[in-house]
């Protein structure tokens, strides 16, 4: 044994891997105080060896944890009472649509489709779960729609597809994994240009699905394999303005308000109002899927759904959407433009395309809808009529040939009472309360419910404690909305979120990378600490934040040089570092290749594809295998040492992958306390920090471990991809402060470059130039 808290490693052979490091003492106390039931961790004995034990960093399984994770206060924690980082992905874009969707016949034979095998064929689930195992992504945000579980018609659920899900979920604890369920959509449906919400739904409101696009209710090149050229790029957001989506979000979350005329026809003859018909079916779908997974080992909890959207809802007026908020892009027709579109009507719209200094600008306009094609089914609730025609919201003249706009307002407040609504306190706050209810009657009280608000914006102030739901999870979405727009990165980057705030233009620019980094930290940074704001102590989970792999031209699928898409995702991590972030990255997909990327609306997030991959005979599914690495792209950006489980409070982590070396601060605990059942507990927390070290890094290098305290120990394990750190009992609540590096030190991957950097000498050239002149001037002209 060295008697240094500064001894190095140097990594072996597995069989030689295990080395262990020490400080001057051993432990000599433990926590007194402790809860009869809790597991005490072997960290407590005196004579503890760190990583003596079986488990590993990122084990999230019931072994690894003591029993399982729960929440305390912010933070995730596991039995033990330490604070735990979940850090993982979405599996996978895949799932958006079904294993025999064909582009050429979409949207014929909706009732017909299976997502039996999605994300992945089950024979292929070890070799996906043992791959996110060894890059340290434990987490898994897990992608189901809607339609796949109900695309046959209402209460007809796909069950063989629920049990091909179960067997996969149930695969989870062998390799260490959890999972929550998402319920996925955007824009509302695949058949109004999205993904989530089956066929049916929308025909069962008149919507003919047959006519949403050519009468312009719905953009459906996107999920039909368009999207990749610079014509189609990026206006699948745009859907959630179009008459379709913004009418089917409207009449799920408020049709009793702004739609009472609406009823729906049931199986029993009867029929009920569109909102009570619509959430109705989709609690019940919901129902369905807690029942058949929501008693896995490996399953958290269950998020509501993916980026939920206001339709109309608090729209200020039908003539225009709000520039700021709403994406402008290709054909963008208002409210009032889209009515008279769905009715039937030719209808002039504008043509935004992309500009600068501003993102979109208006081109030109041309006639849409000029064969009169009517988006409403005659045999439709509404009899072939707009469902907001017959609600008196617009009209057409008769005399003058026209349409007119009868209630411009008609969105922004309650069209009975007068009274001004909100979307999330009159609409969504009550809804996730039956839903809440709904979960809870059907799974134990300790599974986790993951909400999250509408895509970029902050935490609403009226999220108060009365509008939460028992064991909750902020869920918020990131994305640097300028790249997603743009698909350009480079040194020039851009705060979006502060833009559309009211920033002074200037303080919204960075250069270099670390500028990006900067960037991204500060937007990340306002996204949690506005939640803590306003929920108080609840954990925040980034549930989506990612990179596009295709920016820059696709230039890095020619030339394999990914040093743009390593900036950026490097940024990415950086930032949720600097925020102790927990989070899932967009997205795992298997089914990515270079020519269709995600095969979703242009869409190319994932930086792992099985086409690039070793096939499964020439697998090794151990965690130090290199050969599960063949298939990703940009992994030493993504696979980071991180503290998985915290024996107390995480202060601060930062990690330089251009040398591989990180720091980690935090403040020991020996207890833990929490309210319980109306009393207060207390429980001893492990003494033994556990951080992830991937061999990525690790392998062929020495590992230095320096800043332990005086009986403090420690040791690092390459065959488990852990290094543990036991804190001693002398000082177990003095602030913690290591930093580990290895040696040789890494290449770096890119010049960590900055504007002072870049320019600092053509600026200092300027001025001597420049006083210079002014001196001549002066002598000359003025003495």
């Amino acid at each position: 044994m060295e008697s240094s808290s500064e001894t190095s490693f140097e990594l072996l052979d597995d069989d030689e891997s295990f080395q262990v490091c020490t400080c001057v003492q051993r432990p000599t106390s433990t926590s007194s105080t402790f809860l009869a039931q809790a597991p005490l961790h072997p960290s407590h004995s005196q004579d503890y060896t760190p990583g003596s034990g079986s488990t590993y960093a990122h084990d999230w399984s019931p072994s690894g944890t003591g029993g399982k994770l729960r929440i305390h206060g912010r933070h995730f924690v596991d039995a033990f009472g330490r604070v735990c980082n979940l850090r993982g992905v979405n599996v996978a874009g895949s799932s958006k649509t079904p294993i025999n969707h064909k582009h050429e016949t979409f949207p014929r034979d909706h009732h017909a489709v299976t997502f039996v095998g999605r994300p992945f064929p089950l024979e292929d689930a070890s070799q996906h779960f043992a791959r996110l195992r060894r890059w340290g992504l434990s987490l898994i945000r897990f992608v189901i729609t809607w339609e796949a579980v109900e695309h046959a018609g209402p209460g007809i659920y796909d069950m063989e597809y629920l049990a091909y899900v179960r067997n996969i979920l149930s695969l989870l604890p062998q390799y260490g994994l959890v999972a929550f369920i998402d319920i996925h959509q955007d824009v509302w449906s695949r058949y109004s240009g999205g993904s989530g919400a089956p066929a049916w739904t929308l025909e069962s409101i008149g919507f003919d699905l047959h006519a949403l696009e050519e009468s312009g209710a719905a953009w459906l090149l996107g999920v039909k394999g368009g999207g990749h050229v610079e014509a189609e790029r990026g206006i699948w957001p745009c859907g959630y303005q179009k008459l379709a989506a913004a009418t089917m979000a409207t009449c799920f979350w408020a049709g009793d308000t702004f739609a009472p005329k609406l009823r729906i026809p049931t199986s029993d003859g009867q029929t009920k109002p569109v909102q009570q018909f619509l959430q109705d079916a989709f609690l019940d779908m919901y129902a369905v899927v807690v029942r058949a997974l929501g008693d896995i080992e490996g399953v958290l909890g269950f998020e509501i759904m993916n980026e939920p959207h206001r339709g109309y809802i608090d729209l200020p007026s039908l003539y225009q959407f709000d520039y700021n908020t709403d994406l402008h892009l290709s054909y963008v027709p208002s409210a009032f433009q889209s009515f008279m579109l769905g009715a039937g009507y030719p209808t002039l719209v504008s043509y935004w395309t992309r500009s600068f200094p501003m993102p979109t600008r208006k081109t030109s306009h041309s006639v849409l809808n000029a064969a009169s094609r009517k988006a409403w089914r005659v045999d439709g609730p509404t009899e072939g009529s707009c469902v907001w025609e017959l609600h008196g919201v617009w009209g057409w003249d008769k005399v003058r040939n026209e349409g007119v706009v009868l209630r411009e307002n008609y969105f922004v407040k309650d069209p009975t009472t007068g009274r001004k609504v909100n979307w999330y306190t009159d609409f969504y706050y009550p809804f996730l309360r039956r839903w809440a209810e709904r979960v809870r009657g059907v799974v134990p009280k300790d599974k986790m419910l993951f909400v999250e608000p509408i895509p970029n914006e902050f935490c609403p102030p009226s999220w108060t404690k009365e509008n939460q739901v028992p064991n909750m999870v902020f869920s918020p979405h990131w994305y640097d909305l300028s790249t997603l727009f743009s698909k350009k990165f480079g040194d020039f980057t851009v705060d979006v979120q502060g833009l559309s705030r009211g920033m002074f233009p200037l303080k919204a620019f960075y250069w270099g990378q670390v500028g990006a980094r900067e960037n991204y930290s500060r937007q990340i940074r306002n996204i949690v600490d506005s939640a803590h704001k306003v929920l108080g102590e609840v954990p925040v989970l980034i549930g989506e934040c990612g990179i596009p792999m295709d920016i820059n031209e696709r230039e890095a699928f020619e030339t394999e040089n990914w040093k743009w898409q390593y900036r950026m995702m490097d940024a990415l991590m950086v930032a949720l570092e600097r925020s102790c972030a927990n989070f899932a990255l967009w997205n795992y997909n298997p089914d990515n290749s270079d020519a269709d990327g995600d095969d979703w609306n242009g869409e190319n997030f994932s930086w792992f594809s099985s086409r690039r991959a070793l096939p499964p005979s020439l697998l090794d599914l151990h965690q130090t295998s290199f050969t599960l690495d063949n298939g990703g792209r940009i992994l030493s950006a993504i696979v980071r040492p991180y503290p998985a489980k915290t024996a107390g409070i995480p202060l601060q982590f930062s990690y330089e992958m251009n040398t591989g070396q990180f720091t980690f601060e935090w403040k020991p605990s020996d207890t833990s306390t929490w309210e319980q059942e109306g009393r207060t507990k207390t429980m001893p927390v492990a003494r033994e920090t556990e951080i992830f070290v991937p061999s990525l890094l690790t392998h062929g290098r020495e590992l230095k471990v320096e800043g332990l305290e005086p009986g403090d120990t420690c040791s690092f394990d390459q065959s488990r991809q852990t290094l543990f750190i036991v804190h001693g009992t002398s000082s177990p609540s003095k602030v913690r402060k290591v930093t580990v590096s290895v040696w040789p030190p890494l290449r770096p991957t890119f010049q960590l470059n900055a504007f002072l950097g870049d320019f600092g000498e053509l600026i200092v050239s300027g001025l001597v130039v420049f006083f210079g002149i002014f001196i001549v001037i002066k002598v000359n002209f003025f003495m």
